[in-house]
């Protein structure tokens, strides 16, 4: 992955994340330090259950916890916004 631009990085985590690849997009968000990059991480967490972790995301991205009910919804408006 060394080369890519943050932006890339994130699309392509989001990628994965749609697509049921949980652990490959977590790989690339856990290691990114951005408001973006935490927002995904915490939307992961979403989707794995871990609802006290998702949490914690939620608040480093600044970003509410319920305000999507689709996580996969939410993933696709992160990416229309970045």
């Amino acid at each position: 992955m060394s080369g890519s631009s943050h932006k890339e990085l994130l699309n392509r985590a989001i990628a994965f994340a749609i697509n049921d690849a949980w652990d490959a997009s977590h790989k690339i968000v856990q290691d990114l330090h951005s408001s973006q990059a935490y927002w995904i991480h915490a939307v992961l967490h979403k989707i794995e259950g871990d609802e006290s972790n998702s949490r914690y995301w939620y608040e480093r991205a600044q970003q509410s916890f319920e305000a999507y009910n689709d996580p996969i919804q939410e993933l696709i408006n992160i990416q229309d916004n970045l």
